[in-house]
């Protein structure tokens, strides 16, 4: 048995209850896969407004306990969802957060490694790429331990259009967007497939043609998603929360599915050195492995593009 497997994996904890944060918290109530939801935050009225309102809930789902918290309450958890930070604002990119983050980041992570925590760290802060090489290399964590939520959204949001676009249960269609969770991360239509079947020979079954096109405004449409939510209700937190939800089932039930993760990527797809979003295989143990993906020759241009816009945003950052 090793140390993961001696965590309590009926209880979860959740740092930062901003609108993401407590979303995701009364997600997880709702899942009913928890006995015990811990809600820390720097604002402690705040984490404790958050466990009081969703505890209501309770009596129409079963019994739980839903409680604000410290980091000392959190050390038997399996999963710890880190959502803190500055959130992004209209006309504001991912990366432009980085600066606010990495100062927020630093206080919490040292507070986690001081307690010798032996859990997986989940973060779902934006810019989420950096902010999770940034618990690597703050935490010295096994990077199998430490994961971001990366672009299981994006894909969502990716699988979403294309079900409108083509008039088909988005359940039926697997995509993925890779890269970075933010401007520079691109679909692997070239993997798209619906129900074992090519994405471009569906579309043409289904009267589609233009595949260039089409395919182009979709994936425009994904990427600026954020970006019209933000500026028509200054925040994203619905679909976040069930992505990250998602997530922390495939660990807790020890799946072995296959999600667009952020992880460390070392000497793979001639990256090195750098978090982004890559399909892997995710379990109890936390990332596993990347999948063997071929790659077009845009593709590879466009993932070396996304990891090169991210290690220029934190060249001159001291982690």
């Amino acid at each position: 048995m090793n140390n993961l497997d001696k965590l309590n994996d009926k209880k979860i904890g959740i740092i930062g209850l901003g609108n993401v944060g407590a979303t995701i918290a009364y997600t997880f109530a709702l899942s009913k896969m928890f006995n015990e939801i811990v809600l820390v935050d720097n604002n402690i009225e705040k984490a404790s407004g958050e466990a009081l309102d969703i505890s209501h809930s309770i009596p129409f789902l079963q019994p739980m306990e839903i409680k604000e918290g410290d980091y000392d309450d959190l050390m038997d958890t399996k999963v710890i969802v880190i959502t803190a930070g500055s959130a992004q604002k209209e006309n504001e990119t991912r990366l432009d957060l980085i600066n606010k983050n990495i100062v927020i980041f630093k206080s919490i992570i040292g507070e986690i490694k001081r307690r010798n925590y032996q859990g997986i760290l989940l973060i779902v802060s934006n810019p989420v790429d950096v902010l999770t090489l940034a618990t690597i290399k703050i935490s010295g964590f096994d990077k199998n331990r430490v994961i971001g939520s990366g672009t299981v959204l994006d894909s969502a949001r990716l699988q979403f259009s294309l079900s409108k676009h083509l008039n088909i249960d988005p359940r039926s269609i697997n995509a993925f967007i890779i890269g970075e969770h933010g401007d520079s991360e691109f679909p692997l239509w070239s993997n798209a497939n619906v129900e074992g079947i090519p994405l471009s020979k569906f579309c043409e079954f289904k009267g589609y043609f233009d595949h260039e096109k089409e395919t182009d405004r979709l994936a425009n449409i994904v990427r600026k998603s954020a970006y019209e939510i933000i500026a028509k209700k200054r925040a994203t937190y619905y679909g976040i929360a069930t992505s990250t939800l998602r997530i922390v089932k495939a660990i807790i039930n020890d799946e072995n599915t296959i999600l667009p993760i952020s992880t460390y990527i070392e000497n793979e797809y001639e990256l090195n050195d750098v978090c982004l979003s890559i399909p892997s295989i995710i379990n109890k143990n936390g990332f596993v492995t990347h999948l063997p993906l071929t790659l077009l020759d845009s593709e590879k241009e466009k993932l070396m593009n996304s990891a090169k816009q991210l290690k220029d945003s934190i060249k001159n950052i001291s982690f």
